[in-house]
Parts: structure tokens; C-alpha cells; sequence
């Protein structure tokens, strides 16, 4: 049972991030998903097979979209590793679900029921139209909800994720709500990009970052101060900077470019910027 939910949005803010992701047609997220269904909103980590540069004319475009998709999937493998020990009747929350992949490939390794959501609608009924096609809709399910304030059960998860969407909500608010969420000793796992809260305020790449995807960025400091405060203790951080640079110069040279790979790739390279993975248990 999930306890009733007032609304969907909770700001004008909001209720545009929903629209623009209603809208969104984007060819980096459709076409990397049609390589094996696996429809992914996050960006990629490890070392490139800069080979498929070389490949035809013919077939070089559709080379370099697998690689940028592989290396997607192995960001998402790397944020499954870190989820713990997971259960077969344990559930999970994809919180900021986009059209559902990680949640795939979560069931997928876990055996287990995984619980998808979003403020949009697009993304939601996209990513129940694919478990349907995949025959995994009774474990694998989204819902229409706000990760603000989700309506589901007090302690109902053992793990709850974010990949890449802590970035448009206050953290103080979201990680309240993953204390609720969370049963004792239970799992927190976000990638995410923050500032380098030793470069001072956000970089010019950063906020060239910000206005093209309409987010707010955090500070690294932030993740950290509210975690702890919402009873939630670190016990893995990894800096995946380096490890996502190869990614950014490769979709820089295809023909999925959106014009935004300078902007991270200067502010990975200058130190302003950092791709953290962060584990953190319920205590």
C-alpha cells in the first residue's frame, strides 16, 4: 500500500522540468536505447574503443552510438555494484527514473521488485510500455510521482538510487525523504556531477552545464552535510572524473553531439567539476 499522494509537482520550477521532459526527443537518449532497449539518461564511463572513429562511412555513425551505449550501461553497472547485498524479495526505488533502464538491469541482476518514478508522464509510460514488452510489469513498475514526496510506505526499500537527477531538487528535501524511505541499514547509491566547492563558486562551464539542462548543480560539500544529516553514512565514494572524460570526447566527434561536451569537458579538466559516485547506508 502507498500512502495518498497530494500532487505531482510542487513548483512552477518543477512543473517546467516535467514539460520539457515531456517534449524531449532527444537522439543521444532514442537512438543509443534502439541498440538493445536499454533506454539510459545518464552519460558514460571507461575506456573508449576509439576504433569505431575508423570504422566506414557507412556504418560509422551507428559504431560510435553503440560505443557511446556500452560505455552508458557500464556507468549503470558500476552504480548496481555498489547497491550491496540485494535480496529477491527486497525492493529498490529508481528515483529519477528517466524511461527506465537501470531499472531493467537492476530486476535483472536482483531478481527483484524495482519501483521507477518521475514528474513525467512521456517517461513513465514509455518505460511501463517496455517492461510490458520485456514481460517483467509485476516486478518491474513506474509510477507518475514526485522523488520529493513519493507516497510510498515508511521503510518500504532496501535500496534507493539516483543517476544523474539529484541536481533539480534541494537535497535537504529529497534525502528526508530517503530517510523515511529507507529501513534500517538499507542502501543509497547516487552518480552525479557537483562543483568543487574548492574552486569557490560555480565555474563558468558549470553554469554553462546549468542553463542548458535547466538544473541547479550542488556543490560537492552538500551531498555530504545532508546525507549526514538525514542519517545516512558514506561508505563508498568514488571520483569517476577521469573515468567519464573518454566518454564526453567521444560523443563530442559523432553525430549525437548537442554542443554541451565543451562545457564538461572544460570543467572536468579544469577541477571545477566532479563525477562522484557516492554509497551511503541508513543507520
Amino acid at each position: 500500500m502507498s500512502r495518498p499522494q497530494t500532487s505531482i509537482v510542487d513548483s512552477p520550477y518543477q512543473q517546467s522540468i516535467a514539460e520539457y521532459w515531456n517534449a524531449e526527443k532527444n537522439p543521444v537518449n532514442l537512438r543509443l536505447g534502439e541498440v538493445d532497449g536499454l533506454y539510459h539518461h545518464h552519460y558514460g564511463i571507461g575506456a573508449v574503443d576509439w576504433s569505431v572513429l575508423d570504422a566506414p562511412p557507412e556504418v560509422r555513425d551507428q559504431r560510435i552510438i553503440e560505443e557511446l551505449h556500452r560505455l552508458e550501461t557500464a556507468q549503470a553497472d558500476v552504480l548496481l555494484d555498489n547497491l550491496g547485498l540485494v535480496a529477491a524479495e527486497d525492493r529498490l526505488l529508481d528515483s529519477g527514473c528517466g524511461r527506465g533502464g537501470s531499472s531493467v538491469m537492476a530486476h535483472q541482476r536482483f531478481d527483484c521488485q524495482v519501483d521507477g518514478v518521475s514528474i513525467s508522464q512521456k517517461q513513465v509510460d514509455f518505460a511501463n510500455g517496455r517492461a510490458d514488452e520485456l514481460g517483467i510489469a509485476g516486478n518491474v513498475r513506474y509510477h507518475l510521482r514526485n522523488m520529493l514526496e513519493t507516497g510510498f510506505d515508511t521503510g518500504a526499500f532496501q535500496g534507493i538510487w539516483n543517476n544523474e537527477s539529484t541536481m533539480y531538487v534541494d537535497l535537504s528535501v529529497l534525502f528526508e525523504e530517503y530517510r523515511r524511505l529507507l529501513r534500517r541499514g538499507g542502501r543509497y547509491v547516487c552518480i552525479t556531477g557537483c562543483y568543487n566547492d574548492t574552486y569557490g563558486l560555480p565555474s563558468r562551464a558549470v553554469s554553462t552545464i546549468n542553463a542548458h539542462y535547466i538544473c541547479d548543480i550542488h556543490p560537492r560539500s552538500t551531498y555530504f552535510r545532508e546525507l549526514a544529516a538525514n542519517r545516512m553514512v558514506p561508505v563508498s565514494v568514488i571520483d569517476l572524473t577521469a573515468a567519464t572524460i573518454p566518454y564526453w570526447e567521444l560523443r563530442a566527434k559523432s553525430a549525437l553531439a548537442t554542443g554541451i561536451e565543451q562545457a564538461f569537458l572544460d570543467a572536468y579538466r579544469d577541477g571545477s567539476f566532479q563525477y562522484l559516485l557516492i554509497a551511503a547506508d541508513r543507520i
